[in-house]
């Protein structure tokens, strides 16, 4: 394949023949701007995850404006759908000639991304997408760990599976119930992994003694939950989980509702993270749990400009007038690797030379510390995944209206602070 690598490698041959021959080559300007491609899905049903992409780019911009460095964002929306994704992908790389990707929010945008980019050699850093999804997902045979390759250009930070398994367990002891779960999993690259009978919550349900009510892959922004919902009713279910969509969300636990379908606990990934989901059920969404991977609480600070959790959060709060979502601290963390990762490359345009920056990396982030190459991963996914701390939070009213999510399990991370304990559905 005649990738942009090879291209350049060409052209870059082609100059230092015209050089040795006595004649001009066409002079690289020493000051132009490290060019960042920024992919996410600003529109369509996972649009609550690029909500906060332009003040964190605004505000990057304008700090590295200061900084005396230049940079160039050039923003692409997924539009939610994967497809899409690798169209733009394939733009910045081919087009924009960017020198690195930064992708971010769901498998569906970061695979098609990252393997666009590996496929043209060109540095990629993704986030917001369980590591065994965006991992596994890519390789030529997902079913057959010993094919399973690392990646040369495509690095990725976030938590994973046993991470996000490890949170909810953890809430739902808290909990008195009939260890009665059932199981959410759409056909996506999320669903289908969190309800693999290998790497998903079903083989480490079972072995916690929980039994587990799975229906099925169902489609994204299916209008009739009933079938799962009988299903549940008839194995007693107290336990929801699963992995669904906003909209998703809303029309199943409004149609649980009626349908009289009463868990004591439900700890939904995804959907449950952003603060409009839960408003949108008015009172139902009092004390419906989900997986909590950045706060205003969390102790960490910014790399660029020394702020703390809390202080980007209400920054955001002020610019917008909305309250702050989990996107805002990995956003801003891939803004902060890219910076790091240009300053100790090489060569800001030689693609290798990014991408053993990127793997050399040692960071602390607003979202915590980053890190490649890390034990406490399986061998396979160590060069190029980067585990980030997770805990588990509840969604409770508000006397004046509106919704805090306030941290109730922190066994995984106990440098997070508790702000209260797991209490059941009224």
């Amino acid at each position: 394949m005649f990738t942009r690598r090879k291209f350049l490698q060409t052209t870059a041959a082609g100059s230092a023949v015209l050089a040795t021959s006595g004649l001009a080559a066409p002079a690289i300007a020493q000051s132009a701007a490290v060019k960042l491609g920024y992919v996410s899905p600003q529109t369509g049903p996972l649009a609550g995850f690029g909500e906060a992409d332009k003040f964190v780019i605004d505000g990057f911009l304008t700090t590295t404006k200061k900084m005396g460095l230049n940079y160039e964002v050039i923003v692409k929306d997924s539009q939610s759908n994967p497809n899409r994704a690798a169209e733009v992908a394939k733009e910045l790389i081919v087009d924009d000639e960017i020198n690195l990707m930064l992708v971010s929010s769901t498998p569906e945008t970061t695979n098609p991304v990252s393997t666009t980019c590996e496929a043209e050699q060109v540095p990629c850093l993704s986030t917001v997408a369980p590591w065994q999804p965006w991992f596994i997902g890519q390789q030529g045979n997902p079913g057959d760990p010993a094919s399973w390759k690392p990646f040369n250009y495509a690095y990725h930070f976030f938590w994973g599976l046993e991470d996000i398994i490890a949170v909810f367990t953890g809430m739902w002891g808290q909990i008195e119930t009939n260890r009665q779960v059932g199981g959410l999993f759409p056909n996506d690259g999320d669903g289908n992994a969190w309800g693999d009978k290998v790497v998903g919550f079903p083989p480490v349900l079972e072995k916690l003694g929980y039994g587990l009510t799975d229906t099925g892959r169902y489609q994204n922004l299916t209008d009739d939950f009933s079938a799962q919902i009988n299903a549940f009713k008839q194995a007693e279910t107290e336990i929801l989980t699963g992995v669904m969509i906003p909209p998703d969300l809303t029309t199943f636990w409004n149609q649980a509702k009626q349908q009289g379908l009463k868990p004591k606990i439900a700890s939904i990934g995804k959907a449950l993270l952003f603060p409009q989901t839960v408003e949108a059920l008015g009172d139902a969404g009092h004390n419906l749990s989900t997986e909590v991977w950045w706060t205003p609480s969390h102790p960490f600070k910014s790399s660029l400009t020394g702020e703390t959790a809390a202080d980007v959060a209400t920054a955001f709060t002020t610019a917008t007038g909305r309250p702050w979502t989990q996107p805002i601290g990995f956003a801003h963390a891939l803004f902060e690797l890219a910076v790091d990762v240009m300053k100790r490359a090489e060569d800001v345009t030689d693609g290798d030379a990014v991408a053993k920056a990127i793997g050399e990396t040692k960071l602390d982030t607003l979202v915590g510390p980053i890190a490649w190459n890390n034990a406490n991963l399986p061998p396979f996914a160590q060069k190029n995944v980067a585990k980030t701390p997770l805990v588990g939070g509840q969604w409770r009213l508000k006397s004046g209206g509106g919704y805090d999510l306030v941290v109730v399990e922190n066994g995984q991370a106990t440098n997070i602070p508790l702000g209260g304990k797991m209490e059941a559905l009224s």
